[in-house]
């Protein structure tokens, strides 16, 4: 993977002002360790008239996938051959961007204390990346840089260029020239639009890319006309993450419309309103009341039971009292999209030794599920067809057996409350059934009876008078331990 910056100069303004700029000397090739690979720096030609950096990242094709599925965490369920053979080291994309933040970091902020004069400068640039993947073609680059005051020249690779007829790639050979940017400037453009002309990035995009996309895209991005899709490429396309950096970048477009600062426009809330307690939602009630359940049994090692994307995971990792937390999910998907969630590539191995992340179906024994001191299925039964779920009790209650089980599913009584929710429809179109309070407490009670367990009701959320509580759980105990207590 590879790009160069090249500027000219005279005798006044030489050329190898960039290495001031860049803050790495043009008589030095350094190297640099990244996550996954090793950036060189290097000038093949540094002269007062012309001065070229390259920057060459190295891509460990292992460090990548093992970073990013290493010890059964984490990473796309890709194909194997795939995680190896790919366009990962060659071609262009959030490695590189992230290699310029990390080796330039000083150059991005405009800093250069040697020389503060300089990083204010326009100069003459010129950028050029041999590979860049290009999601949209040449148009779209041509979309995405020329607003920002670059002449661009992006010329299609061929397939193969012994079967023309083959036709172009999605890659470009990329050159940008301007004469009116510092060197800051195209930095933060490289940055961001990298990454965005690839439409992928090689890590969890989390609501902290808010912040650096902002902060990249100061003064420029406000006003792009293509601010929107590089917003949502940015973000990986979620879009709760779209929407939070549109509004907010709505508010810089705003205050720079009146010259005024953003605090000025977003006003519209009062300091009292701000302090007024929102009501909290009813996910998060869930997991509280698991919490505290958890906690009164004196569980130390917990099992997740259909643990999704890994919310309640997350949640029992903050608490130290829970010393093993175990995930089990049928869905490899979900399960790297938890992984992603805990960072577990980043964590450190003491942390790392409290979780683990399991595939497997609770339709089935388990002997990997024995010997936990409790078990959550937290929204889960209610997922399965009726007929099928004798085999996950006696996966759960007979086979694994914990000394406590919380079981959490909607009350469908309380969906009359739900005023977006049509009359007679379920919550999520993947229930095979909701149960009213009489008919979750028949199947509760049956369970306990069949296989030794004691049992109380909880509600969660507000308890109405007419209907009960939005959803309901049943706390198992086993009768040894219930009696013990």
């Amino acid at each position: 993977m590879f790009l160069t910056i090249s500027t000219t100069g005279s005798a006044e303004r030489p050329a190898t002002d960039l290495g001031f700029l860049l803050h790495k000397h043009p008589e030095k090739a350094q190297r640099f360790s990244t996550s996954y690979g090793t950036a060189h720096v290097l000038y093949p030609e540094a002269d007062p008239e012309r001065c070229t950096a390259a920057l060459l990242l190295e891509v460990d094709a292992v460090a990548l996938v093992r970073r990013g599925k290493g010890k059964g965490r984490g990473g796309a369920p890709d194909a194997a051959l795939a995680q190896y053979v790919n366009d990962r080291p060659y071609a262009a994309s959030s490695l590189l961007a992230v290699a310029l933040s990390a080796v330039f970091s000083s150059a991005m902020r405009g800093v250069c204390n040697a020389r503060p004069e300089l990083p204010g400068r326009p100069l003459p640039l010129r950028v050029e990346i041999p590979a860049l993947p290009a999601r949209g073609g040449p148009g779209l680059v041509g979309r995405l840089f020329e607003p920002l005051g670059w002449t661009v020249g992006a010329e299609p690779v061929a397939l193969d260029g012994e079967f023309p007829q083959w036709g172009d790639s999605r890659y470009v050979r990329l050159v940008l020239e301007a004469e009116t940017l510092t060197l800051a400037e195209a930095l933060r453009h490289l940055y961001v639009l990298l990454p965005v002309l690839d439409d992928a990035k090689h890590y969890w995009v989390a609501s902290d890319e808010v912040d650096k996309l902002l902060r990249a895209g100061a003064g420029w991005l406000p006003g792009h006309p293509e601010q929107r899709l590089i917003t949502s490429r940015y973000l990986s396309r979620r879009w709760s993450l779209t929407r939070e950096a549109m509004e907010r970048l709505e508010l810089v477009r705003l205050a720079e419309t009146d010259d005024s600062d953003v605090e000025e426009i977003d006003n519209a809330v009062t300091a009292e309103t701000e302090s007024e307690e929102k009501p909290t939602p009813l996910a998060v009630q869930r997991r509280e009341a698991i919490l505290a359940a958890l906690r009164a049994a004196g569980a130390s090692r917990v099992l997740d039971l259909g643990c999704g994307q890994g919310q309640l995971v997350q949640a029992l990792l903050r608490d130290p009292s829970f010393t093993e937390v175990v995930g089990v999910d049928v869905s490899v998907r979900a399960l790297t999209i938890a992984s992603r969630r805990l960072k577990l590539d980043r964590m450190g191995e003491r942390q790392a030794a409290r979780v683990k992340l399991l595939q497997g179906s609770l339709a089935y024994t388990d002997k990997r599920l024995r010997g936990y001191d409790a078990a959550v299925l937290s929204e889960v039964i209610e997922h399965l067809d009726l007929p099928r779920l004798p085999a996950l009790e006696y996966a759960v209650f007979g086979a694994a057996r914990p000394r406590t089980v919380l079981v959490t599913t909607p009350n469908v009584e309380y969906n009359v409350r739900w005023e977006s929710l049509p009359a007679g429809h379920v919550r999520h179109g993947d229930h095979r059934f909701e149960w009213t309070r009489d008919e979750f407490r028949a199947w509760a009670r049956m369970v306990a009876e069949r296989h030794g367990y004691d049992m109380e009701f909880v509600p969660v959320g507000p308890d109405d008078p007419e209907v009960g509580p939005p959803t309901q759980m049943a706390v198992f105990v086993t009768a040894q331990e219930a009696k013990a207590a």
